[in-house]
C-alpha cells in the first residue's frame, strides 16, 4: 500500500482522503483484508492514532483520526452529539427530486429502531443511450447528501429506501445496475465519497472544515456521465 493522502494534521487530529476499498481497522468480517487505514497510517506517521469515526470499506473521503486517548474521547463524543457536520457525494440510479429529506428510522442488529435523518440535493443528473431491462436508456443522479444522525450505513439504506440507490452498493443497492457498472465500466467500487467534515476542535475550539478531492474512479465516472466541469 503507498503512503495515505493526509489532508489536514495539527498537534491533536490528523485525517486522510480513504481510498475506497480500504478498512478502517480489522474486522472479523473481513478476514480477507490484510491492509488498515490504522496501521498504514501509525507507520507512516511512526506513532499511535485513534479513530474518532468510520467510513464502510467501499465509501471514500474524510476519516479522522485523533493522535491521543483523550482527544479521541472528545471527537468521539461530538460525533455521539450529531455536533459535527458531514457532507457526501454520491452517484445513485434514476433523477432524484432537486432536493428532498429523508426521514426513515433504521433498525439496529439487535433490532431496535434508531431515528435517522438524511437531507439531501441533486447537483446533476445524466441520461445515458445505454438500455437497461425494459427502459431503453439509463438515468443516474450526482447528489450532495448531509446525514443529520450517524446510523450505520445510513446512506446506503436512505438512498435504497427512496428507491434511488448508490452505484456499486452489493448489500443495499440494485444488483442489475452493479452488474450493468462491472461489465460495461470495470467498476468494482462504491460511488460514496465523504467530501467534508466541519467542526469545533476539541482543544482550541476553531471551527475546523476539512475537504477530501474525490479519487480516480469516482471522478471516471462522473466524467462519463458529463458531470467533469462541475466541482
Amino acid at each position: 500500500m503507498s503512503l495515505l493522502d493526509i489532508i489536514f494534521m495539527d498537534d491533536y487530529l490528523v485525517a486522510i482522503n480513504k481510498p475506497h476499498g480500504l478498512l478502517v481497522h480489522r474486522s472479523p468480517i473481513a478476514k480477507d483484508a490484510d491492509e488498515f487505514a490504522l496501521q498504514i497510517l501509525r507507520d507512516q506517521l511512526n506513532r499511535r492514532v485513534f479513530p474518532v469515526h468510520r467510513l464502510d470499506r467501499k465509501t471514500g473521503g474524510v476519516l479522522l483520526f485523533a493522535l491521543s486517548k483523550d482527544v479521541e474521547k472528545l471527537m468521539q463524543q461530538q460525533f455521539s452529539d450529531n455536533l459535527v457536520d458531514k457532507k457526501y457525494l454520491a452517484i445513485v440510479r434514476g433523477h432524484t427530486p432537486d432536493e428532498q429529506e429523508i426521514d426513515y428510522a433504521l433498525r439496529k442488529e439487535n433490532g431496535t429502531l434508531q431515528e435517522a435523518f438524511t437531507r439531501y440535493k441533486t447537483l446533476a443528473r445524466a441520461e445515458l443511450d445505454v438500455p437497461l431491462g425494459a427502459h431503453p436508456t439509463s438515468r443516474y443522479s450526482l447528489v450532495e447528501a448531509k446525514p443529520e444522525t450517524g446510523r450505520m450505513h445510513q446512506l446506503r439504506k436512505h438512498f435504497s429506501h427512496i428507491f434511488h440507490p448508490i452505484i456499486g452498493d452489493r448489500t443495499h443497492g440494485c444488483n442489475k445496475q452493479n452488474k450493468l457498472f462491472k461489465e460495461q465500466w470495470e467498476l468494482d467500487t462504491m460511488l460514496l465519497h465523504a467530501s467534508q467534515l466541519s467542526f469545533n476542535h476539541p482543544v482550541t475550539s476553531n471551527k475546523i472544515p476539512i475537504e477530501a478531492p474525490l479519487q480516480d474512479e469516482f471522478l471516471r465516472i462522473k466524467k462519463m456521465m458529463g458531470w467533469e466541469n462541475l466541482s
